[in-house]
């Protein structure tokens, strides 16, 4: 694609890595078939493609208006197209970039700034969230059906294990999980020390930067990353990974040394945190055989049943890791499966769910109604806003897929 960008940007960073993705595109149309939005809409600017057209003449000077704001808001950020495109764009660096000029131009409502502005602060802050859904879970049958569905119960994490192992491996906490679902984390404690592997946290690691990054707070997002990195700096060279649980967060944090690349003091360290950085579907594969021997001796492996396993789209799309989850599960046990359309995205997207509910809902039930098909009597996922999204439109138990491996070993 010819591009001829404006000033403001032609010799920045952004607008060079813009312009490198934006004449990657030969505007062919085949990410408008695996499009979420577009599918429900069926409108070209709520596609990829359009998007892409709306970043391009913004980024060439053209007037920016709230409608193109809409469009850009209305993308979920699955990625979806990038695993569909033919000549590799990185649309999601893309949208980025483009969400950041618009919202430098256009200036949002109101009210629509202040619920940007608490949902960035009372998610992306442990102690403050934990204690507003601690206050929600109590009062939860005071408030709307709308609003219980986004409260999960509360859930006990179980212990965690004491031993220390020779093999050791970092885990970060996050902000919201520990409070949405403690026993992700501790599931996965306790399954890697049954396989002799120690789990640590660093207590100052906190928000991977997704979420400030996304909602266009991008300088504040570079600081969450910084901040993580100061605290894992310690351990680099006494472990063997950095595991995310998330997907959502691991997918940024694989992209520390990306977004970091123009920082003299943290360009290295980031890049070597990114390199340490690997999903828990890519730390498991390991273990598979272990996991075999261990669970052929269990009664409990086979207690779930038939388990749907939903896959996010920050794993799929944006990781590129596929069937690794599914492997690991087959190995203790778990008879898993897809259900149709298993590429498309559940409607959570970190904050969409909040700021694009009518969307999401729709996405969510479509997904569910997939899932229903598989006859599954659990579904599992990657990423906790993928969990309690799904969760929240079922009576079907939805969980973590680690949490039936530490079921089948403890």
């Amino acid at each position: 694609m010819q591009t001829n960008l404006a000033d403001f940007i032609k010799h920045t960073r952004e607008g060079e890595e813009a312009d490198a993705i934006l004449r990657a595109c030969v505007h062919c149309g085949f990410c408008t078939a695996t499009c979420p939005t577009y599918q429900l809409l069926g409108d070209e600017l709520d596609g990829p493609r359009g998007r892409i057209y709306l970043i391009k003449q913004v980024l060439e000077g053209a007037p920016v208006t709230a409608s193109t704001q809409t469009h850009l808001d209305r993308c979920l950020t699955c990625r979806n197209c990038e695993t569909t495109c033919p000549s590799g764009v990185k649309y999601g660096r893309l949208v980025d970039i483009g969400r950041q000029v618009v919202e430098q131009r256009v200036q949002r409502p109101l009210g629509e700034r202040i619920k940007r502005k608490v949902l960035i602060e009372g998610l992306t802050r442990k102690p403050v969230f934990s204690a507003a859904l601690r206050a929600g879970q109590i009062f939860r049958p005071l408030l709307s059906p709308a609003l219980q569905d986004k409260i999960p119960q509360r859930q006990n994490a179980g212990v965690w294990p004491a031993r220390e192992h020779a093999r050791k491996m970092l885990v970060l906490d996050g902000c919201a999980q520990p409070a949405m679902a403690p026993n992700i984390n501790a599931a996965t404690a306790r399954v890697l020390d049954a396989l002799d592997v120690q789990l640590m946290v660093a207590p100052r690691a906190g928000c991977c930067g997704a979420l400030r990054h996304h909602m266009n707070e991008q300088e504040a997002a570079l600081d969450d990353m910084r901040r993580n990195i100061d605290a894992w700096w310690p351990y680099v060279d006494t472990v063997e990974a950095i595991v995310m649980t998330a997907s959502g967060c691991g997918v940024t944090v694989k992209e520390y040394g990306h977004l970091l690349a123009h920082d003299p003091a943290y360009a290295e360290k980031a890049a070597r945190i990114s390199a340490l950085t690997r999903d828990l579907s890519e730390v498991m594969p390991q273990f598979e055989e272990a996991l075999t021997r261990r669970v052929r001796s269990s009664v409990r492996s086979s207690s779930a049943g038939r388990v749907a396993y939903h896959p996010p789209c920050t794993l799929q799309h944006g990781q590129q890791i596929r069937g690794k989850v599914e492997s690991v599960l087959r190995a203790a046990g778990v008879d898993v499966v897809l259900c149709a359309d298993s590429h498309l995205c559940c409607g959570s997207a970190g904050s969409y769910s909040l700021l694009q509910p009518e969307l999401s809902l729709q996405l969510r039930d479509r997904k569910l109604a997939s899932l229903a098909e598989t006859g599954a009597q659990t579904i599992v996922s990657a990423n906790v806003g993928c969990t309690a999204h799904l969760q929240s439109g079922t009576e079907t138990p939805v969980m973590h897929w680690i949490e039936l491996i530490d079921r089948a070993l403890n």
